[in-house]
C-alpha cells in the first residue's frame, strides 16, 4: 500500500495517478509493494531528521528509511517540497515534474540503486529519465 501524507499545506498533485505511477515502477524492477509511506514536508523537518538519523546537518530533498522485507518494499520516504520547488526552478522543470523524479529516486534506491559514485549516478539518472517518461503529466 502507497499512502501519502504531509506536513505542509502542499496538495499533492495527481495523487491515485501517481500512487500507481510508483507502483508500475516497483513492478517493473520486479519487486513487491509493501507499505510505502510518503511523508511531504519542509526544509526545517527533513534537516532536523537528517542530523538525527543520519548525522548529516545538511539540507536534502528526500530521505529514505528502508525497512525491505526480501524483495518487499517496506519504507518512510520523506521529501522536501521546499526542495523540491528549489530544485525545479534551478533546472527550469516543471514542480510536479521534479517531484515525481525525486519520488522515483526514493523507490528505486529502494529496489538497490545506489548514487554514491558517478557511475551509480548516471545509472539511477537514466532510469528516473526512464520512469519520468512514462508519465503523462497535463500540468
Amino acid at each position: 500500500m502507497i499512502n501519502f501524507s504531509n506536513t505542509t499545506l502542499y496538495d499533492i498533485p495527481l495523487e491515485s495517478y501517481l500512487k500507481e505511477w510508483l507502483q508500475t515502477i516497483i513492478q517493473e524492477e520486479s519487486f513487491e509493494e509493501g507499505e510505502l509511506n510518503f511523508l511531504f514536508c519542509d526544509d526545517d523537518y527533513l534537516h532536523k531528521l537528517n542530523v538525527q538519523f543520519l548525522n548529516h546537518d545538511t539540507l536534502t530533498d528526500i530521505l529514505t528509511f528502508d525497512y525491505n522485507v526480501g524483495r518487499q518494499l517496506h519504507a518512510d520516504i520523506c521529501i522536501s517540497v521546499d526542495r523540491v520547488k528549489d530544485n525545479a526552478s534551478q533546472h527550469k522543470v516543471a514542480v510536479t515534474n521534479e517531484l515525481c523524479r525525486v519520488m522515483a529516486h526514493g523507490v528505486l534506491h529502494l529496489c538497490g540503486y545506489k548514487d554514491k559514485t558517478i557511475k551509480q549516478k548516471q545509472e539511477m539518472r537514466e532510469r528516473e529519465d526512464h520512469y519520468l517518461s512514462k508519465l503523462n503529466l497535463n500540468i
